[in-house]
């Protein structure tokens, strides 16, 4: 048996995480380990961990990590911590493979941990671009990792680029879209009444974070949006800022406008309501990269607004805006009321790949070979 270590620290990566933990543990050579850390382990971001535990998985290790303030500052002593708790659990479970996702604090001390250990560690969306710190965090992520596990072929010609071994980098596709287009959602007039929305009428589902580079502007960014949202008055779904340097500055902004009956704010959501919410809305607005990664297989419109997703491989489904609430309202208006946009992006192609990213990942976890080469890393250049 092979041991699959997998690091879960919010309730982002668990939902694109799922169809490949599935996977895993209905294979008859891998062994699941599941480290749990971030938010899931925080009451102010929905006890995320519990819904983990409901879909049956079992939980290795817990590693408090969680920042405990509202700063940069926080966030860098927030990994150091991580790195010691991410550590202490490897030792305990002895992986033959840590898995790993994206470019967030919790990956980067499992990348240091696991790398020091002589653990090989396989990352899945590396090679993409956006703002933030995300954006340094996720290529360190992949100088420091073994397997390289992208969505499309331009995320592999960028890896490839940083002096990576291009036999180490495979397109898989993006993991999410397995669940998207594999799995049966809920069915609208279900998920229409249980978050009281009338299907008769435009839904708008809000998610905006932090740019941890921006974090002095992250509540008056967040007030030009909650400021369109208030003037549209359109029933929508608000997801909170996740726990980057920034976000409770934000949720102060939002609990300002709580008389605005139509706004229904949520802290967390099971991936499969937060899925079928999203195959309901009739426009996306924000700056998450769901926005960006699955809205395009529900051919949803996407208000992407200001700097965190800059650069990201996107389809035509996307309208950028600046921080601005006229801009806004403005092209939320176009989402919902241009007959041509709307036709246009009926015809919208996901980049992200098909839906089969998970079995592929787990073919090469289960097939690569580990040897001293492939420990041993060298640059290609």
């Amino acid at each position: 048996m092979k041991k699959i270590a997998v690091i879960t620290g919010n309730r982002a990566d668990y939902g694109i995480y799922y169809p490949i933990l599935k996977t895993i543990l209905a294979h008859s050579n891998l062994e699941l380990f599941l480290i749990v850390t971030g938010s899931h382990l925080s009451p102010d971001f929905g006890n995320t961990i519990d819904e983990i535990l409901r879909d049956g998985f079992n939980i290795k290790a817990k590693v408090d990590m969680l920042p405990d303030d509202d700063t940069g500052a926080a966030m860098a002593k927030s990994l150091g911590k991580g790195i010691i708790g991410i550590t202490k659990a490897l030792e305990l479970i002895q992986p033959n493979i840590l898995l790993i996702l994206g470019d967030r604090g919790e990956m980067m001390a499992g990348a240091i941990a696991g790398a020091h250990m002589n653990i090989v560690v396989a990352h899945i969306h590396g090679g993409e671009v956006s703002g933030t710190i995300d954006e340094s965090l996720r290529h360190a992520i992949t100088k420091l990792s073994h397997i390289h596990l992208v969505a499309t072929n331009k995320s592999a010609k960028r890896i490839i680029k940083l002096g990576e071994q291009k036999n180490m980098v495979f397109v898989v596709g993006a993991p999410r879209l397995d669940t998207i287009l594999n799995q049966k959602l809920i069915e609208p007039s279900i998920i229409a009444k249980k978050f009281n929305l009338d299907l008769s009428r435009p839904i708008l589902l809000a998610v905006q974070h932090p740019v941890t580079t921006e974090i002095n502007e992250a509540a008056w960014q967040m007030k030009q949006t909650m400021q369109a949202l208030k003037k549209l008055s359109l029933q929508t779904i608000l997801m909170l800022p996740n726990s980057d340097a920034g976000g409770q500055a934000m949720i102060k902004i939002i609990k300002e406008f709580k008389d605005c009956s139509f706004i229904n704010s949520f802290s967390s959501l099971p991936h499969l309501e937060y899925l079928s919410l999203m195959k309901i809305a009739k426009v996306m607005v924000g700056n998450s990269s769901s926005g960006i990664i699955e809205a395009p297989s529900f051919h949803l419109p996407v208000v992407n607004i200001g700097t965190r997703q800059q650069g990201r491989q996107c389809s035509n489904n996307i309208i950028n805006v600046k921080y601005n609430k006229v801009e806004i309202i403005k092209a939320i208006n176009k989402a919902l009321f241009d007959e041509n946009f709307r036709k246009r992006i009926k015809n919208c192609k996901n980049p992200y790949g098909d839906g089969k990213a998970s079995s592929i990942i787990v073919k090469i976890l289960n097939k690569i070979k580990i040897t001293p080469n492939l420990l041993q890393k060298k640059l290609t250049y």
